[in-house]
């Protein structure tokens, strides 16, 4: 398994204050790559220091977490997803691919938007069996191991509608100019109806949705990256009828405005 996979998207806080934090990602086997997106691994050491609060945006994936106390399979999260880390800890998370949660579950993935999901509904005794033996692996390697033979032990039948699904919402984090759902349904040759319907019961959450947020994800990139941005350019290349609605949105889902997150970055705008 590889975990040349690139740079994660969506973390807010770029840099911790102080204590150590470690953030692990791995593909999946051949076998498994056309459901999983990748397993994470979350670490920090903060013993004898104050707690401190990691933010990150959502994206349109269901996803497997392993922690102590909040074991679950998670629906998409419409907000922005806030922890306080404190002390010692460790989070280990199997990311579906969008679309690739489905063959598991049976039903439309949209009846677990902002919802969890007990693992034994889906993998039976041995989610139990799982977790423990996640608390117990020592690492990245072992507990990646583990997620393989968990979900190869209970793979679902092929479903063409998958790969067809998945493809779509890759393009739409890629493509910067897909700005809108009529601009997916003339690229697709899908009616607009169709998109939804197919979204909802997949991905779990409408395309509508997926495109805005992708956006606003490529917004806080630029500004991560540090180059000088013209807000009113900006907003109107994200497909935005104008600066105050690109503001209002990015403030709703990053709770501050782009000039006021960039200057907590350390970066700045024109």
């Amino acid at each position: 398994m590889s975990t040349d996979i690139g740079k994660p998207r969506g973390v807010l806080r770029q840099r911790l204050e102080h204590g150590e934090f470690q953030h692990a990602r791995q593909a999946p086997s051949p076998a498994l790559a056309g459901l999983i997106e990748h397993y994470w691994h979350v670490s920090w050491d903060l013993r004898d220091l104050p707690a401190q609060q990691q933010e990150t945006l959502p994206h349109p994936n269901v996803q497997f977490v392993v922690e102590p106390g909040v074991t679950g399979i998670y629906g998409v999260h419409t907000g922005r997803f806030i922890r306080v880390l404190e002390g010692q800890g460790r989070v280990f998370g199997i990311k579906f691919k969008a679309g690739g949660f489905f063959p598991f579950y049976g039903a439309p993935v949209s009846e677990l938007m902002d919802r969890s999901l007990e693992p034994s509904r889906i993998f039976d005794d041995d989610a139990t069996r799982f977790e423990s033996d996640i608390f117990a692996a020592p690492d990245m390697d072992a507990m990646s191991t583990l997620a393989e033979r968990l979900l190869l032990a209970h793979r679902p039948p092929d479903d063409a509608n998958v790969a067809r699904v998945s493809t779509l919402v890759a393009h739409i984090a890629a493509d910067r100019d897909l700005t809108s759902v009529d601009k997916l349904v003339t690229q697709t040759g899908l009616t607009k109806r169709a998109l939804q319907r197919l979204f909802h019961q997949y991905v779990g959450i409408g395309p509508k949705w997926v495109i805005n947020r992708y956006r606003i994800h490529e917004a806080v990139a630029q500004l991560q990256a540090g180059t000088p941005i013209a807000w009113t350019e900006l907003a109107l290349k994200l497909g935005y009828f104008d600066q105050a609605h690109f503001i209002g949105d990015f403030r709703k889902l990053v709770g501050r405005s782009p000039t006021e997150y960039a200057r907590a970055e350390g970066q700045s705008g024109t």
